[in-house]
């Protein structure tokens, strides 16, 4: 024998809180039930009234506080219904979910019957409310008029005269095609009122309560009275059966027959009786796999169906497929009609509704579709939002989960599953006569162990079924028990599928969690400014096609109460999933099963598919422990009377309290248990809870049992419990925005890092989209669009353009003024909030609505005018009072301009989102050329262009007009800007000019880039250049006092790419610089230039930059090379052409040419020839870049073809060397020339590609 434990412990050791009747209570009459729905245009059978709990059992308990209301609600969503002997009166059956604030569920199971009335007041008062509505249906007068308010309908029977009902009663009603639909007729027909029979429990005992309602049910209406009264099956229900021990079975006895239960081991998933091939079979693999994934990134969930149980099937189904993490926001997938206001719930949600007859419920219903995944039940329908990424490994995931269905005999069919059920196993006929044959082989004693337990479960099937000789009804059951245990194995094997999918993304979570708190209440202080978890590394270790998806769910509530469950485990019991996950990684590292490369990874199906089911198949064919049978309780005489088809009033005082004296015992004796401890299903302790409660900012900010209470008082306190949240929301995004972008910059990343830092950031502007769209539609009166803050904005600018309607239209060319401030360097002025929304407007037409109010976010984010621009869009109070409801966020002061702080909080860095996500798109440019003005030389350019390159492309050469210095243009969106091509035709000596920098705008995103020259531009001037290449550095968008620092021209040694060279004003800067620059400062200059350009390509592509600039910018590879062939230079002499570089290189070209034509040369013939063949290259192309450009050519494409570290030896060791350079010049120097030649070395391994505006022109 196994120990025995009294089932009438602590309510959570029970098999059940509480038992439950609601119905009609005809005390207080027939009161309407005011938010559902046809309201008093329906005949008064059809429409829905006020239930009541009539009792329940117990009063109350410690661990469940009993909730009337919501009980009420969750029994009758609907509320009271009737129906006459011509309707259907089909009994049914559906289950709910109750939350506590502390995140533990109880679940109600309910079995709904009608019952007749047999309260004279109640059928008086049905006839009364027919005949008002047959004179209000045929009257000449509006409905309006006619129709009963709800005051005159409140306690119909105690208002009701006597002699006026008998009255009324006695007129018949007219037969008219209006009342025909639902008539009655008090004389004529019979009345029936809806009535719900409850079982309350801590674990989702689906099969186990349905049964037992479903016996209790069939004794109510047997003619023939239970073997004893019904207040013994609820007593021994309620404090003599227990919960089975984890790991073992349990039988128990209902009103008809013996009912089984279990409940896993603590090494096995948790209990899920929900049947997950119904969910299968509703909505399809696919649709079932994308309704995952939109709940794993805790998008708002609204499901449809006509059928209350279906909605518990699906979600509770999908819910346990979440394992090992636990959905954390509201979660009721039976929506009662009094709590439709949660529809309007600005935060994550799964929420079930009810379709009404014939009505065809879709999105276009709510206010919020931004982020919604709307899911129709019956019609086998998801529609998850725009931008749902794809789960992991989806397409072999979907092609595993068919394998397990088909060999269910469940079939993929279109949008949904096809059920083929096989042929029963036993035939009905054959049923009884092996029962007889196995008793008679029990009266010879030929029968073991494993015989006897079969035949125990056949005789109980047969009394369940009305006697041995049923052999039909036999075969029924054995068919039912066969189809209850195929769906038991069938739910463990879809939920072990999904459990090795998270098992294999998250093996290795416990190396990324960050443990730096030194104690609890440290941990807890510092809860919302700490990181829990190293995203960045971890997301480094998955696959790439993966990274989409991972990026976001790291950033649920989901994961992070996860996490948050592993650091508090070090001060607390680990929560029962968290400890059953970590066991399943533990046994899968000694099997050492987790591949190392990410990428290389391949899909594993689940290998414990076999042996989780055959577990569960054991525990259900034999019972481990038999709870006590139901027996006689002490009752007063005259009490449990059967009424046939009438539930009795039970006798409260025997159910108020269980009795000490009932054990529950095994029946299996094979071995002993009696050191085995009984863990009751909630693991944790109060402590454990409250501290869980105390850390979760989700559920300390939402209280569930607030949910469901629908007294206006409570909905105000809800409505302002969403307010807080949001307004909380947004301080955490925004922060953790900033820590994420403060974190990018602070330090160097490497090529992964980089890469997982620019998803992180995407992600992280993506949910700050999604609350704003969360947040605009909190509180909408009528939806106009999918998206609430595009049809806001939309409104704005209605508004605007009716305030100023002779206003011209305002042209993207800037006036005089912003040519003025462009010239002098600074940022264009931020275009106004109507011009961004009509840009937006103009953008591909394949863009949604809710694509358009996004792509204003990016392009206000941008801008770093977000904050500014809602500020605006809600001064206006007449659109904000026309479109919202009074609790709306937006409509509250305070927390209103909180949210916009923290929103103005981003303007301290700097984003490229709208850049960089919509690239396809046309925008408006402005480059205005700025000459020298200090010097007071005229300028003067001949027919001169300008060519501007970005990393998205180029714009191509383009004309500058005559007698300007600016050009506007628009074509393809290029990008970051990163060089600008300008140049003039050959004309003659006189077309010069001594320009100080280029700038270009960007007339929609505002960037302002600034394109240092500080050079000649024309013939017989400086190196006879007539093109220069200049590099590009973006303008600080922040205002003027942040522009100031890159204002008039640099000194210039400082100008890239021709900073410290010779001629003109070039030899003035360059003797300076080589004045002040040290050998030793040379030299480190050279390899923080190599050393830049190796982090360039130890990050991703996306987060690079512009490889331009790291050559050639300032302090580039470029301009310290220059720096280093410039010491020790010989300078010119005066009134002599100055030299430059480029001299140089040509002039040992040339001698080495010479000396190989006559036979002289020295060294490597194949090197001399390749430095030839570049350098003739070079002077020979069509470009006049001059000589300063091509130096910086040949620079960068020796770099490119792995050239200039051999090139610069040989020029070292020329004779021309010795001439032109100084016996301390550092070329001269071989041990510098070596090390420079290793650090050049460094570059070999990375693929450099160049800009065409370098190497334009050049053929190699």
């Amino acid at each position: 024998m196994s120990g025995v434990t009294s089932g009438t412990g602590s309510a959570s050791c029970r098999f059940a809180y509480y038992f439950v009747v609601c119905g009609l209570d005809t005390e207080t009459g027939l009161e309407p039930e005011e938010l559902a729905d046809g309201g008093f245009e329906q005949s008064p059978i059809q429409r829905s009234f006020k239930s009541k709990v009539l009792a329940h059992y117990p009063e109350g308990t410690d661990r469940s506080p009993f909730n009337r209301d919501a009980v009420n609600m969750l029994c009758m969503p609907r509320g009271l219904s009737f129906r006459t002997q011509a309707d259907d009166r089909e009994p049914s059956f559906h289950s709910f979910v109750v939350t506590r604030d502390d995140g533990a569920r109880s679940y109600g199971f309910v079995h709904t019957y009608y019952e007749e009335v047999t309260s004279a007041q109640i059928t008086t008062a049905m006839q009364t409310l027919h005949q008002m509505h047959h004179v209000a249906h045929h009257s000449s007068t509006s409905s309006s008029a006619s129709s009963p308010s709800s005051s005159s309908m409140d306690s119909l029977v105690t208002s009701l005269d006597e002699s006026d009902s008998d009255s009324l009663a006695e007129r018949p009603l007219l037969s008219c095609l209006g009342c025909a639909s639902g008539s009655f007729q008090s004389a004529r027909d019979t009345l029936y009122s809806s009535k719900a029979l409850c079982l309350l429990t801590p674990l989702p005992f689906l099969h186990a309560a349905r049964h037992f309602l479903s016996q209790l049910h069939q004794a109510v209406m047997s003619l023939d009275a239970p073997p004893l009264p019904l207040e013994s099956y609820i007593h021994n229900i309620l404090y003599e059966v227990p919960v089975p021990p984890p790991g073992r079975s349990l039988r128990f006895y209902g009103v008809q027959g013996p009912i089984m239960c279990q409940q896993p081991s603590p090494e096995e998933l948790p209990l899920g009786d929900y049947p997950l091939g119904d969910a299968f079979s509703l909505l399809g693999v696919e649709n079932l796999v994308r309704l995952l994934t939109c709940i794993l990134l805790e998008s708002q969930v609204l499901l449809i169906s006509h059928d209350y149980q279906r909605l518990m099937t699906v979600t509770e189904s999908i819910t346990t497929l979440l394992f090992p993490f636990q959905w954390q926001h509201i979660y009721l997938p039976v929506l009662p009609a009094t709590l439709n206001h949660l529809l309007d719930t600005p935060v994550p949600f799964i929420i079930g509704v009810q379709r009404n007859d014939g009505a065809q419920r879709s999105t276009g219903d709510l206010s919020h579709e931004a982020n919604l995944c709307f899911v129709d039940i019956d019609n086998h329908l998801v529609n998850s939002p725009e931008d749902l990424p794809m789960f992991p490994d989806q397409p072999e995931l979907i092609q595993e989960l068919n394998e397990v269905l088909l060999r269910f005999g469940l079939q993929a069919h279109g949008g949904a599953t096809i059920n083929k059920k096989p042929a029963p196993a036993v035939p009905p006929c054959l049923s009884s006569l092996v029962l007889e044959d196995l008793m008679e082989d029990r009266r010879n004693g030929n029968l073991g162990r494993e015989e006897l337990a079969v035949l125990e479960r056949l005789q109980a099937l047969a009394k369940r079924c009305g006697g041995t000789a049923g052999g039909k009804m036999l075969g029924r059951a054995f068919e039912e028990e066969e189809e209850e245990l195929k769906e038991a194995k069938l739910n463990v094997q879809l939920r072990e599928v999904f459990a090795g999918r998270f098992t294999t993304m998250f093996g290795r979570y416990e190396e990324f969690v960050i443990h730096s708190a030194p104690d609890l209440e440290s941990w807890l202080s510092n809860r919302e400014g700490a990181s829990n978890f190293d995203k960045g590394s971890f997301l480094l270790a998955q696959p790439t096609e993966h990274l989409h998806f991972l990026s976001r769910f790291l950033e649920t509530a989901m994961f992070s109460s996860f996490v948050d469950s592993k650091v508090l485990s070090r001060w607390a019991d680990r929560e029962p999933l968290q400890h059953v996950f970590d066991g399943r990684l533990e046994r899968e590292r000694l099997y050492d099963t987790f591949e190392n490369d990410p990428d290389n990874r391949r899909y594993r199906k689940c290998t414990l598919l076999h042996e989780s089911s055959q577990a569960m198949e054991r525990r259900l064919l034999k019972a481990d422990h038999t709870a006590i049978h139901p027996h006689l309780l002490d009752m007063r005489i005259g009490q449990g009377r059967h009424n046939p088809g009438c539930f009795p009033r039970l006798q409260a005082d025997v159910l108020a309290h269980g009795h000490n004296t009932t054990k529950w015992s095994s029946r299996n004796s094979r071995r002993s248990d009696s050191k085995r401890a009984v863990i009751p299903p909630e693991t944790t302790s109060g402590q454990d809870n409250d501290l869980r409660e105390k850390y979760s900012p989700w559920r300390r900010n939402l209280r569930q049992s607030k949910l469901l209470d629908s007294s206006p008082m409570a909905v105000t306190q809800t409505q302002r419990g969403f307010v807080e949240g949001l307004l909380r929301e947004c301080r955490l995004k925004t922060r953790r925005m900033l820590m994420e972008r403060i974190g990018k910059e602070g330090g160097e990343l490497g090529q992964g890092e980089a890469s997982v830092a620019g998803l992180q950031e995407n992600t992280l502007i993506h949910s700050i989209c999604v609350l704003l769209e969360r947040t605009w539609a909190h509180g909408l009166k009528i939806k106009q669009g999918r998206s609430a803050l595009w049809s806001h904005l939309l409104h704005y600018q209605a508004n605007e353009e009716k305030i100023k309607p002779s206003s011209p239209a305002e042209s993207p060319v800037s006036n005089g003024s912003e040519s003025r401030r462009l010239g002098e360097g600074l940022p264009s002025p931020k275009g106004s909030l109507s011009q961004d929304i009509s840009f937006v407007k103009t953008m591909s037409e394949s863009l949604t609505e809710l694509g358009r109010a996004r792509a204003w976010i990016y392009l206000a984010l941008e801008k770093k005018c977000l904050s500014q621009h809602l500020k605006l869009l809600l001064t206006n109070q007449d659109i904000l009072r026309q479109l919202y409801q009074p609790h709306a966020f937006l409509l509250c002061e305070d927390e209103r301009e909180q949210f916009l702080f923290h929103l103005l909080s981003l303007n301290t860095v700097d984003y490229l989102c709208f850049t960089r996500t919509f690239t396809s798109i046309s925008m408006p440019y402005r480059v205005v050329i700025t000459p020298m003005k200090k010097l007071s030389i005229a300028m003067s350019m001949s027919s001169p262009w300008v060519c501007v390159c970005g990393e998205l492309g180029d714009s191509g050469v383009m004309q500058i007009p005559k007698n300007t210095q600016e050009i506007y243009f628009q074509c393809q969106n290029l990008g970051r800007l990163s060089t600008l091509q300008l140049g003039q035709e050959n004309s003659g000596l006189l077309a010069k000019c001594l320009v100080d920098c280029v700038i270009v705008h960007n007339e929609i995103t505002g960037h302002t880039y600034r394109f240092p020259c500080g050079r000649w531009l024309g013939k017989g001037v400086g190196d006879d250049s007539l093109e220069r290449v200049l590099i590009g550095q973006l303008v600080s968008p922040g205002g003027e006092e942040d522009s100031g620092r890159c204002m008039g021209t640099p000194p210039e040694e400082c100008s890239p790419p021709q900073m410290g060279r010779m001629g003109g004003l070039a030899s003035l800067g360059r003797s300076s610089s080589n004045n002040r620059l040290s050998s030793v400062q040379v030299q480190e200059e050279m390899r923080e230039a190599v050393n830049n350009l190796v982090k360039h390509f130890h990050k991703a592509e996306p987060e690079r930059g512009n490889l331009t600039a790291v050559l050639c910018g300032e302090g580039g590879l470029v301009q310290s090379l220059e720096q280093f062939l410039l010491h020790g230079f010989k300078s010119s002499r005066l009134f002599q052409r100055s030299v430059f570089i480029w001299d140089f290189v040509e002039k040992a070209v040339v001698s080495m040419e010479t000396a190989d034509q006559m036979g002289d040369l020295q060294g490597s013939t194949a090197l001399c020839e390749s430095l030839c063949r570049y350098v003739n290259a070079i002077n020979a192309s069509p470009r006049n870049i001059g000589k300063e450009g091509k130096f910086q050519l040949w620079v960068c494409i020796g770099v490119r073809d792995h050239q200039l570290a051999q090139w610069l030896p040989l020029l070292a060791e020329f004779h021309l060397t010795c001439r032109l350079y100084e016996e301390t010049a550092l070329f001269r120097d071989r041990a510098a020339v070596q090390s420079l030649t290793r650090l050049l070395d460094n570059l070999h391994e990375f693929p450099i590609v160049l800009e065409t505006a370098l190497i334009k022109g050049v053929e190699l």
